[in-house]
């Protein structure tokens, strides 16, 4: 494959666009186009330089990623941080090719992008394809051991990199790993069901009590 890959990544995250831009602008064969924050702009980048793909959050401030990715006739990944069943199906139908859970390392999404572009070169030009092709196509890109997998794990062991010694609010460790306070609390009682940290109750003088991590 000698043609550069376009990409548009949309998120109205203006930090995670950019981290996401820069891993498409380190690979090999990839360009990333200017990112789009929401519908709107996405709209009007699609009018102006089609992509070749696209790396879409489900919600936007105007509008709903997957609708987007359905209407624009490109191929694309949803990158987003819902994790109900409803959402991956949406997804998968409207013709998603992978669905990344955010946060996930810069790697996972590294490799994405490269398994596509081997896909894509084995469905490269016009002739006939036989059903090995088809099938090693699409292997390609949802094959098994794929790294998204070990996401979990590896946000976790962020989650307790961040916690250290010290003692933390789910709020606090998600400004120290740079993740979301929900995303630090859900993996924060993920570790905690499993023993792996402690939690305490620190009442203030007002309000409801504040859950404090330690590492066991």
């Amino acid at each position: 494959m000698t043609d550069t890959l376009s990409v548009l990544v949309v998120d109205d995250d203006f930090r995670v666009a950019a981290m996401h831009a820069e891993v498409v602008a380190a690979r090999p064969g990839f360009r990333a186009l200017t990112p789009a924050r929401t519908i709107a702009e996405a709209r009007r980048a699609l009018l102006v330089e089609v992509p070749d793909l696209l790396l879409v959050d489900l919600y936007l401030p105007d509008g709903d990623g997957i609708e987007l990715l359905s209407a624009a006739g490109v191929d694309g990944f949803v990158l987003t941080a819902a994790t109900d069943a409803p959402s991956v199906r949406r997804a998968i139908r409207a013709g998603a090719l992978g669905v990344l859970l955010k946060p996930f390392e810069p790697r996972i999404l590294a490799d994405r992008l490269d398994r596509y572009a081997r896909a894509r070169n084995l469905l490269a030009g016009t002739g006939a394809l036989d059903q090995a092709d088809i099938d090693r196509a699409l292997a390609i890109v949802h094959g098994a051991g794929d790294a998204a997998s070990v996401s979990r794990a590896a946000t976790e062991q962020l989650v307790l990199n961040a916690l250290g010694d010290d003692e933390a609010s789910a709020a606090e460790l998600g400004e120290r790993a740079g993740i979301s306070r929900a995303t630090a609390q859900r993996h924060l009682s993920a570790l905690a069901a499993r023993g792996r940290v402690e939690v305490a109750l620190r009442y203030g003088t007002t309000g409801r009590p504040e859950h404090r991590y330690r590492a066991r």
